[in-house]
């Protein structure tokens, strides 16, 4: 391979999609604002809409952060993370508001080893033999 030529590996996403319904006359409106400016497209009038909210009861989503002891924001979880935690004898509750990262090379039988519970509002990354591992502990 000559040398500038570099493999380029994807860059994990940080957006996750979502689908939703809505009415007729609320999708009407929204492609007006679209159209007359206000929001370069409905993605944007979305996202827009829902940070706006998000804003609106961050007191809220705070105390219940706190009141839950969720990690907020990005939690990686990596093969050594696990080991280590196999070695000390201790039982992993990952508990987080935002992605949850448990690493491509965890064994299904490492996470069940050393992941006692999963509780993640947001999305997890895992590979699908591990999230299938910790099913019946994930809430």
């Amino acid at each position: 391979m000559p040398s500038n030529v570099h493999d380029i590996r994807p860059k994990p996403s940080d957006t996750e999609k979502i689908t939703i319904n809505l009415g007729f006359v609320d999708l009407g409106q929204v492609d007006l604002m679209v159209q007359e400016g206000f929001y370069s497209n409905r993605t944007d009038f979305i996202r827009t809409a829902i940070r706006n909210q998000l804003e609106r009861h961050a007191d809220v989503v705070k105390q219940s952060t706190a009141r839950k002891s969720l990690d907020l924001g990005l939690r990686n979880y990596s093969r050594e993370d696990l080991e280590a935690a196999r070695r000390a004898g201790e039982m992993l509750h990952i508990n987080v508001l935002g992605l949850a990262t448990i690493a491509q090379d965890v064994t299904p039988e490492l996470a069940r080893a050393t992941i006692a519970s999963v509780s993640v509002l947001g999305a997890l990354h895992a590979s699908p033999a591990v999230k299938s591992a910790l099913a019946d502990r994930t809430r």
